[in-house]
């Protein structure tokens, strides 16, 4: 196995990870968005009003595309074995 194999597995990796965690950052942040400018508009500076809401949306995120997760990491994880079964 040659270094641009191995860099090409990490690259790869890390294309995996950014695809699983960029939709629930993405929704966090748009969630605390919102609240941050509901929080301005009202002057309501509670620190914990943030919490429940983004909790909810990555739960409901989670439910929708748990599937599509997992089939993205077993994927991954099958070319992983291959590759190391090529050894």
């Amino acid at each position: 196995m040659t270094q641009g194999d191995v860099m090409g597995v990490f690259q790869e990796a890390m294309l995996v990870a950014f695809k699983l965690a960029g939709p629930i950052l993405l929704i966090s942040i748009l969630i605390g968005l919102v609240i941050a400018i509901f929080q301005a508009a009202t002057q309501i500076h509670e620190q914990t009003l943030t919490f429940v809401p983004k909790v909810l949306a990555i739960a409901l995120m989670l439910m929708v595309s748990g599937s599509w997760m997992i089939t993205l990491i077993s994927d991954l994880v099958k070319k992983l074995f291959n590759l190391m079964a090529g050894l």
